[in-house]
């Protein structure tokens, strides 16, 4: 069991309440990013659905495992927004360099792109997004990366290695759009529902898993009908959640889950996860650091351009707001303006050191969490928003007498 959770001793807690039948129907595994949460999710729905009598070994042959392991099993759910990009593009460069070379790994990275991509279209299921105004679009798009993820899928002879590129590229494009363009950074609540109304119809076969990443950021209305479903479980259903911050949950969904912590790796450990995984040997850095490698902008691009609008704050300078996000080629994909707003909070630290300082960095920050929710929740466009941010946080500096400092 557990056989591709490296390095995590939750693990082995799993593996021992699983064996002794003492797994309860809602837990948490809580950790920082990159810990392993989602794969130890994913193993934990195929190892209580497993039929064989030596339940949840990974080569394990039985076809609820098979359809675990591809992530095509009817008893899965996955919920929650997740920047999929960078993991798909990684995994596609992983499986296309192993494919060109022939390499004994290719059956296991031919599963890395496969699961990286389904990762993402999981969390489109018909059934969580009916009712919702953008299913024929997502739909749509949905049906065109099934189309070309099936000509590499198993047990399908591989075609040419140009073939295979070029199937994997069109598919982390089409991926990249469904991203973007439809996965919400926040659970709707009716996608909760209709969750909770698939989890009541029981399961011919096995058991059901609903995994909920980044819990956390659940608004007030959809952790409310997230926590009655959880009051009252069916006896068939195990509930995961996932969070990288545990104390945003609130208290009455944690009374009801069993908390699994999750350690931050090493970054020895996280070369280990890269090498095994993506077979890149060269690498010496975090897993984090790693996927950022395959973002189109390079992170110090986005940090020099966030510097420079802060900047321009500071000095109360104009700033060519159209040419800091050309330069960051429109934020896509969207995980490009959480490092920009990210780096601004950085920079704003020194000011915490006084008490007006801080006062301004208070407000300054919900400045930035308005800025993402309007171009990520309300579709407004990254020139208008950081036109907006600009014109706010120079009023602010100039309220609080000129307090922000220049960021080196």
């Amino acid at each position: 069991m557990f056989e591709n959770l490296v390095n995590q001793s939750a693990g082995k807690l799993l593996i021992s309440d699983i064996k002794h039948n003492k797994l309860p129907g809602a837990v948490l595994f809580a950790g920082p990013e990159a810990s392993g949460k989602l794969t130890a999710a994913l193993e934990t729905a195929r190892i209580l659905s497993c039929h064989e009598q030596k339940q949840g070994e990974w080569l394990c042959e039985c076809p609820s495992c098979l359809q675990h392991k591809a992530l095509i099993c009817s008893n899965l759910m996955l919920l929650g927004p997740r920047d999929c990009s960078l993991e798909i593009a990684a995994a596609s460069k992983t499986f296309t360099e192993a494919h060109f070379i022939q390499a004994k790994y290719i059956d296991a990275v031919r599963y890395l792109f496969l699961r990286s991509v389904r990762k993402l279209t999981l969390r489109f299921n018909g059934i969580l997004w009916e009712g919702d105004s953008n299913l024929n679009k997502i739909g749509s798009i949905i049906e065109e990366i099934n189309e070309n993820l099936e000509q590499l899928d198993f047990p399908r002879e591989l075609p040419d290695n140009s073939t295979v590129k070029k199937l994997c590229d069109d598919i982390a494009k089409q991926c990249m759009k469904l991203e973007d363009e439809y996965l919400y950074d926040s659970i709707p609540v009716n996608q909760i529902r209709n969750m909770e109304a698939w989890a009541h119809i029981k399961s011919e076969e096995g058991r059901k898993t609903v995994i909920i990443e980044n819990a956390d950021r659940m608004q007030t209305s959809v952790r409310n009908a997230l926590l009655k479903i959880l009051e009252e479980p069916p006896a068939d259903v195990v509930f995961i959640l996932l969070s990288s911050k545990r104390n945003a949950i609130m208290q009455t969904i944690l009374s009801r889950v069993r908390t699994y912590n999750f350690t931050d790796r090493t970054v020895d450990q996280q070369k280990d996860v890269i090498q095994r995984v993506f077979h890149n040997m060269d690498f010496n850095g975090s897993l984090n650091d790693y996927l950022l490698t395959y973002l189109p902008v390079t992170p110090s691009e986005i940090k020099a351009q966030a510097r420079s609008f802060y900047n321009s704050i500071v000095h109360r300078q104009i700033c060519n707001v159209d040419e800091i996000v050309k330069k960051c080629d429109k934020f896509n994909p969207r995980i490009e303006l959480r490092l920009f707003l990210s780096n601004i909070a950085m920079f704003m630290k020194p000011m915490m050191k006084t008490q007006s300082g801080s006062e301004a960095v208070a407000q300054a920050i919900g400045l930035l969490r308005n800025c993402s929710d309007n171009i990520i929740l309300y579709n407004q466009s990254p020139v208008s928003a950081l036109e907006i941010l600009l014109r706010d946080m120079s009023a602010l500096n100039i309220k609080f007498g000129g307090v922000f400092c220049e960021a080196m």
